[in-house]
Formats: C-alpha cells, sequence, structure tokens
C-alpha cells in the first residue's frame, strides 16, 4: 500500500477516508489510535490515508477535487 495523503486531524481523516470508500477505493487510515499519546509523540504526521498502487492515482485525484470544491451555503434569506 502507498500513502495517499497525510490529513490535519481525524476529522478530516474520516471524511476523506468515507469519500474514498463511497467511489470504491479501499483505503487504510494508520496512526489512528496514536492521536491519544500526543505529548509523547510528534504532534504531526501521525495520520496517513494508505490505498493500493492501483488505486494511488484516482485517490489521488478525488482528495484533490475535494480540497478544490467550494462548500454550498445555504441563502442567508432562507432561514
Amino acid at each position: 500500500m502507498l500513502c495517499a495523503y497525510r490529513p490535519q486531524d481525524m476529522s478530516e481523516a474520516h471524511l476523506l477516508r468515507q469519500m474514498l470508500n463511497d467511489h470504491q477505493v479501499t483505503c487504510h487510515l494508520s496512526g489512528e489510535y496514536l492521536q491519544g499519546g500526543i505529548g509523547e509523540l510528534p504532534a504531526m504526521d501521525l495520520l496517513g490515508l494508505w490505498v493500493t498502487a492501483q488505486d494511488l492515482g484516482l485517490a489521488r485525484e478525488l482528495i484533490h477535487a475535494w480540497q478544490q470544491a467550494t462548500p454550498i451555503m445555504p441563502e442567508m434569506d432562507d432561514i
């Protein structure tokens, strides 16, 4: 398996893992259980999204598209 992306935090990691799974890209999240060790471990680069070699290109494309997406915000008049 190859590292497709290093998420900044657990929320981003879970969102991206689910998005990849929704596109039939099997993904492993490494470092998920190391977050409790912050203070004893370095605080950065603990998380990684790992995919197979054949899915690496697609995974990176999907992640890049997700990062470039513009959030859809409801109109304030509709609230």
